[in-house]
């Protein structure tokens, strides 16, 4: 007997793809082989030019900043007019509200082809559909921490972030200890925790679907101090004429 073709009513329904993905230190390196040596190297060198993020609210600043927006056009990235960043008070407790006017990044970081290389394969591992994410700010990061003061990567604690998609790329991790990161569901059940150890390690993540934190960071053991420096990137629906989330 010959049995009936299923009706797409009778299918199994797709399994939902997962809200995030991590990846190891190959997807960007590889990424980053078609780039001059030199200009990697400027690219992770600039994090050592960022100014304080003066929106703490700390007599001494332990996270330093920088940050633009940019259209995405294929291979292009377009630099838009830099503005504040901005967070909706539901999404981030501490900064939410205030528009908080970062330092843009540097000319050469922006219009360089480790950034576009960086982001262009990050826009292609989305961790969902991508019709419609047109534009991206990019946040330089650094957190320091000395043997007197920890620092907070995510002082919000568990949050999202208002984007429909964010990559949390690592940087340099030096002579630190902590910094582990932890996605959960909206109910909030941890679904992944990682500690972020090799440079271009990359957690991309749903951030409609899934809430994040980074757990402080104190110097590893025989040291005075620490740094973390990571480089975040937003994806999202733009609206023509007005830069950032």
């Amino acid at each position: 007997m010959t049995s009936a073709p299923l009706r797409a009513a009778d299918r199994p329904a797709a399994l939902p793809e997962p809200p995030f993905a991590h990846f190891g230190p190959d997807l960007l390196a590889a990424a980053l082989g078609a780039v001059p040596a030199d200009r990697v190297e400027e690219f992770t060198a600039s994090w050592d030019d960022l100014p304080p993020d003066a929106y703490l609210g700390t007599d001494t600043p332990y996270r330093f900043r920088r940050y633009s927006s940019f259209r995405l056009h294929g291979d292009r990235l377009e630099r838009l007019p830099h503005a504040a960043f901005f967070q909706d008070k539901a999404v981030n407790k501490v900064n939410g509200g205030v528009d908080r006017l970062f330092a843009p990044l540097s000319d050469a970081v922006a219009g360089g082809p480790a950034l576009r290389a960086v982001v262009r394969t990050l826009q292609g591992r989305l961790p969902g559909p991508s019709a419609g994410i047109d534009t991206c700010g990019v946040h330089q990061i650094r957190v320091t921490a000395t043997a007197d003061s920890e620092g907070r990567p995510a002082p919000e604690g568990v949050h999202q972030d208002g984007h429909a998609y964010v990559a949390q790329v690592l940087i340099r991790r030096q002579d630190v200890q902590g910094a582990e990161s932890c996605l959960y569901d909206l109910q909030g059940q941890p679904v992944h925790r990682a500690l972020l150890t090799d440079p271009w390690e990359t957690i991309v993540l749903d951030d409609r679907r899934v809430l994040h934190d980074v757990s402080a960071i104190r110097p590893a053991a025989g040291a005075r101090s620490g740094i973390r420096d990571m480089l975040l990137v937003d994806f999202f629906p733009g609206t023509p004429g007005t830069p950032g989330a």
